[in-house]
This record gives C-alpha cells, sequence and structure tokens, in this order.
C-alpha cells in the first residue's frame, strides 16, 4: 500500500499550490494530511467546521471537498496577503466563510458557539488558548492537529512546546487522542 497515490485531489488544489509557492508561504499541510481532513469531515453531515490558520486555502481546499453541501467551514488567519490567495480560489464556495483576525481573539468570540470539527493549524487553538478551542468542540467533535512530528522549519526551541502539547491532550478527561507517527505527525482528539 502505497498512501500517497491515487488521493484524488481537489480540482482547484493545483492552482493554489502554485500561487502557494510563489508567494513564499512555507507551512503547507501535505497531502496525506489533506487526505485525512477531507475523509474525517465527510463523517460531519450538516457539520459545522472551524480551521483555525488559514494560510493560502491548501487545507481549506481539502476540507471543503469532503463536506456535504449543508455543512459550514469557518476559517480564520491574521495574514490578509495569504489569505487572499485562499478567498481567490476559494471564495466562490458559499460554504466557506473567511476571518482575518487574530486566532485568538476570535476563539474568544465565539463562546457557546460548537463545532463538530476544528482543525487547528497555527498557534492560537494548539499552543496557547487550547482551553477555549477544545471549549468549542462539541459531544462526538473532532480536533486535529498536524506537524506533531520535527519540521524543517522549526525553531530550535520548538520541540518541548510539542511535548507540553502532547502531555497537556494525554492528560485531560472526557477526550479520547489518537497520536499517529504518520504524515507531519497528527493528533486526533475526540470530546466523549
Amino acid at each position: 500500500m502505497n498512501d500517497i497515490t491515487n488521493l484524488s485531489i481537489p480540482e482547484r488544489l493545483p492552482a493554489i499550490e502554485k500561487e502557494t509557492k510563489d508567494s513564499g508561504f512555507s507551512m503547507a499541510s501535505d497531502y496525506r494530511t489533506g487526505s485525512l481532513l477531507r475523509t474525517l469531515v465527510t463523517t460531519k453531515r450538516k457539520g459545522r467546521i472551524l480551521e483555525l490558520g488559514t494560510g493560502t486555502g491548501l487545507s481549506t481546499c481539502w476540507l471543503l471537498d469532503g463536506m456535504d453541501e449543508e455543512s459550514r467551514l469557518t476559517t480564520v488567519d491574521n495574514d490578509s496577503h495569504f489569505v487572499e490567495i485562499a478567498k481567490r480560489w476559494l471564495s466562490q464556495d458559499s460554504r466557506v466563510e473567511f476571518y482575518v483576525q487574530d486566532g485568538s481573539e476570535f476563539l474568544r468570540s465565539q463562546k457557546g458557539t460548537k463545532y463538530d470539527l476544528i482543525f487547528a493549524d497555527t498557534w492560537p487553538g494548539k499552543y496557547w488558548d487550547l482551553d477555549l478551542a477544545l471549549d468549542l468542540l462539541g459531544t462526538g467533535g473532532v480536533y486535529v492537529i498536524d506537524d506533531m512530528l520535527p519540521q524543517e522549519n522549526w525553531p530550535e526551541d520548538h520541540l518541548p512546546k510539542v511535548a507540553g502539547l502532547i502531555e497537556d491532550l494525554e492528560s485531560r478527561r472526557g477526550f479520547q487522542v489518537t497520536k499517529m507517527n504518520w504524515s507531519t505527525g497528527i493528533i486526533i482528539v475526540t470530546r466523549a
């Protein structure tokens, strides 16, 4: 079995990838992560989906590819330059709403809202304000993070932050945690 062949990539993905490369954005999720996100979001019929860290829209594209017509995706990033790339290719899809905003501010503004799937691909909601993100996860909801295995672009002091995050997630009551030594290192958390 080869996990990177026959992935049936989303139609708009190659154009977004080209513009991403041209923009200098270097923190894109890989195809295996995208494929997993698409598979997971497909289980959330009429789902409310939250993406923390839009970037240029690569993961956004995979999420939209798996969503049904009644699902809604909210995606948040603080870098308007990169979000404009995502908007250029994906804003015609009425299921997605883009926010150019600080992730922590956004999380605080969502108190009481529940999401069925959260992909946290940025610092807010992952390395800080984790409680805020997990409080937004509905019962049976899925929280996904990637880049848990060492990456070339990590600062030297990042490894202890990853270890601390994993320890925090594993210690929480009311959640099931699965760590996957696959792709860039994935952790899937579900609220029981």
